[in-house]
């Protein structure tokens, strides 16, 4: 039998046991991944993040834990042992989500790279950022490792950059295997496939071990009860081209479908009137998925229960910056069933 749908909430998590097992953290942005750590028992001893709005948001949910500002390029594995007080070899998993605009098929990937641009609220090159998470990974010498992307990487031309990353991996020292994991068979009611890479330390001899899916699945509409309220919303305003195509749109719909009918352009194909029988599309950093019964985006309070993040977990910013906040976050339910099997699997056994 389907159990009901339910994140627990912060106060929830804080109570749940520590399992014995530390983590690293860089990427941590608002700590999507950190929080499916602590979901699943471990301790972060270290964070690192650049974006300014994520740490905000970082440290208003995790006000007592360590967070490192500074870009990852600086960062010395030697100043982590420090900060966390973990010796060399030590350190139980290492994890990061390099940003991954670079290699996403939504966006200009091979166009860009090599190139400095807008990264949220900075400019950076982001295609390289993968080699500065393999240097630390080289440096810290973790038991195991966990690293995220989008689809894209193991896709068209971007191939090549996933060779060279997989092949640095092993010569750093690990076992690696890579599978694309999806969200919604990892107990998120969100379709959202990723790259995830699990590592592990040749000399344990233990083989990395990735999850398996659950047995069922959640729609929208099952996250969605008793959903809290009021809740920041963006309208869509009476004549406007978006809201002309909510209203043609039945639940469930990408809006490039009208836009092909009525203008003969395929265009706002990013943009969903959802359906609550269904899971949500990816959630991407901008707003694009809006309510089947009333002509608006999601609620925050919504995109938290679609994205698999606690009601009472803070956001910051605008609601355009909260939106982003989630939209680059993995889902932190997603992340617990990956670090769960880790421990069981992998932790445990060495």
């Amino acid at each position: 039998m389907k159990p009901a749908y339910k994140v627990p909430s912060m106060t929830e998590i804080a109570a749940i046991p520590w399992n014995g097992y530390k983590v690293a953290s860089t990427f941590s942005g608002c700590g999507g991944s950190c929080l499916g750590y602590r979901m699943a028992g471990y301790r972060v001893v270290y964070a690192n993040e650049f974006i300014p709005e994520a740490q905000a948001t970082y440290k208003a949910n995790h006000p007592n834990s360590f967070l490192d500002p500074r870009d990852i390029r600086i960062i010395q594995p030697a100043e982590i042992f420090e900060a966390s007080g973990i010796a060399a070899g030590e350190l139980d998993l290492l994890d990061g989500s390099p940003p991954c605009s670079a290699f996403s098929t939504a966006g200009k990937r091979e166009g860009g790279w090599g190139e400095v641009k807008k990264y949220s609220d900075t400019e950076q090159r982001v295609d390289d950022l993968f080699f500065e998470y393999v240097r630390l990974l080289k440096g810290l010498q973790p038991k195991v490792f966990v690293a995220e992307n989008v689809t894209g990487l193991v896709k068209g031309t971007a191939k090549g950059y996933f060779k060279v990353i997989f092949a640095a991996m092993k010569e750093a020292g690990y076992n690696v295997t890579c599978r694309v994991l999806d969200s919604r068979w990892l107990g998120v009611p969100q379709a959202r496939q990723r790259t995830i890479f699990i590592g592990t330390r040749k000399d344990l001899s233990v083989l990395p071990v990735h999850p398996q899916p659950l047995p069922y699945c959640y729609t929208i509409g099952e996250a969605l009860e008793n959903v809290p309220t009021p809740s920041l919303f963006r309208p869509l305003t009476a004549g406007t081209r978006l809201h002309d195509y909510w209203e043609a749109s039945k639940p469930g719909d990408q809006f490039n479908k009208i836009s092909k009918k009525r203008r003969g352009v395929d265009a706002f194909y990013s943009h969903i009137k959802m359906s609550p029988a269904r899971q949500a599309n990816t959630i991407t950093q901008v707003c694009a998925m809006y309510h089947w019964d009333a002509p608006r985006s999601l609620t925050i309070a919504e995109l938290k229960r679609v994205s698999g993040f606690p009601d009472d977990f803070i956001l910051t910013g605008s609601f355009s910056k909260q939106w982003e906040r989630i939209g680059r976050a993995v889902p932190p339910v997603m992340m617990s069933h990956v670090a769960a099997t880790i421990e069981s699997k992998i932790l445990d056994l060495i």
